[in-house]
């Protein structure tokens, strides 16, 4: 089989390097890329927004399956251009990557089909937004509608705080057309985790635990970001609700979606709230997360490409996913001063000596690759991603690696995983 996959983060990487293992697979094509898919697929330079230069590449190139990355193409409808070509790909198509392109329709779909999460209401007016905050309980969550690359979701725990957060998204347009509307919902005391699962519109398969750290600082202070880190399995996640969030989030969130006409194909991943013990959805993603799924694959025992095949053939019910026992752990290396401004291309030093551990990856986002060196070309630069009999064996053989890694302005959580041992 000729793969293309499409995207140029850690996610992808990710996804290439594992899509790579299997005895199905011919050749790999990767677009756009990044430093670290170019050494074991053909990047292709197609922007995430050329849907269309996509399909005449797949076409041209006798691609037998596209894999979808990030949001963006798939909320700007490449599934929809590839099926009308009969082009075989993987991801949901427009109408069902909805569910995580507003997050109003999210609410609404929740609601409306008794799927735990918190009490909200949403805006398009900025003053009918403020009015409200003024006699609502504090803390509240303001969030943008639309994408904004994980960073549209402010806390705010006092009244100046909600007023400076409505008019940073609605005024001022930080995060641009996303912040026409907002939600402000109830704010969620808990332990977030992540939950990914394969569906083909009917079944749904789940995948190992996960659990993000989004916040910049240690401590999970700061502002949000795409992810800095992340973990595998959960230990929070036990059997017992494991299925109850399956039972009562998953299953009911892909049934719905069909009962509205928008059959959900792809991979369905919830960011939840565990309070008291029981799961609230905090928030839909029409893809694998970045960086969750670098310890999720790490942990994959399976041939993942079959389990994509029977999701797009709809057989999603004939397969079952192997995992291995070792934790893994991801630490992401960022540049000084994401999730805002940052310098670029600097020269990435000691990804030589890492090739020299067992049980470690190197997973790249922001790279380029010009001749021989490498460079910084993103906020989120690399996933230092280990395997260890327990989490914090992976802990310490991530930050070993970490450790051999440099470059000017580099940055990075010094307590990824910690939560784990905690708990």
């Amino acid at each position: 089989m000729n793969i293309l996959v499409i995207g140029n983060g850690g996610r992808e990487h990710a996804l290439v390097w594992k899509i790579g293992q299997s005895p199905l697979i011919r050749k790999i094509y990767c677009a756009p890329g990044n430093a670290g898919t170019s050494d074991i697929a053909e990047n292709v330079d197609i922007e995430l927004t050329d849907i269309t230069g996509f399909a005449d590449f797949a076409i041209k190139n006798s691609i037998d399956l596209a894999v979808v990355g990030p949001e963006l193409p798939l909320t700007s409808g490449i599934v929809d251009e590839f099926e009308k070509r009969g082009l075989r790909i993987f991801g949901p198509r427009k109408e069902a990557a909805e569910i995580e392109g507003s997050k109003v329709f999210a609410k609404y779909m929740m609601q409306k089909y008794g799927i735990p999460t918190a009490k909200y209401e949403s805006f398009d007016s900025p003053k009918e937004a403020r009015n409200y905050i003024r006699k609502t309980a504090l803390p509240l969550v303001i969030k943008a509608d639309g994408l904004a690359a994980g960073k549209g979701v402010i806390i705010c725990n006092t009244a100046r705080e909600t007023i400076e957060a409505i008019n940073a998204i609605m005024v001022e347009k930080r995060f641009g057309s996303a912040g026409k509307k907002i939600v402000i919902e109830e704010f969620l005391k808990g332990e977030e985790v992540s939950y990914m699962a394969f569906c083909d519109g009917e079944n749904v398969l789940p995948l190992t635990s996960a659990q993000d750290h989004k916040q910049i600082y240690d401590g999970d202070r700061g502002p949000n970001t795409g992810g800095m880190g992340a973990y595998s399995p959960a230990p929070i996640i036990t059997q017992k609700l494991d299925r109850e969030i399956i039972d009562t989030i998953m299953k009911p969130l892909i049934a719905g979606m069909k009962n509205e006409g928008r059959h959900y194909k792809g991979i369905l991943y919830g960011g939840l709230m565990i309070v008291g013990g029981k799961p609230f959805v905090l928030e839909f993603n029409c893809r694998f997360g970045d960086p969750e799924t670098q310890p999720v694959l790490a942990r994959m025992k399976s041939d993942i490409v079959p389990v994509m095949i029977a999701v797009v053939d709809g057989k999603l019910n004939e397969m079952e996913i192997q995992w291995y026992d070792e934790a893994s752990v991801c630490v992401v290396m960022a540049m000084r001063g994401y999730p805002d401004t940052y310098e670029k291309g600097i020269e990435i030093k000691g990804l030589e000596d890492i090739k020299k551990l067992e049980n470690l990856m190197v997973f790249h986002a922001g790279t380029i690759k010009n001749d021989d060196k490498i460079s910084t070309n993103g906020g989120r630069v690399l996933g230092v991603t280990s395997l260890g009999k327990d989490i914090k064996d992976a802990i310490d053989k991530a930050y070993k690696g970490v450790n051999l890694i440099s470059w000017k302005g580099v940055y990075y959580r010094r307590d990824i995983g910690k939560k784990a041992i905690r708990s």
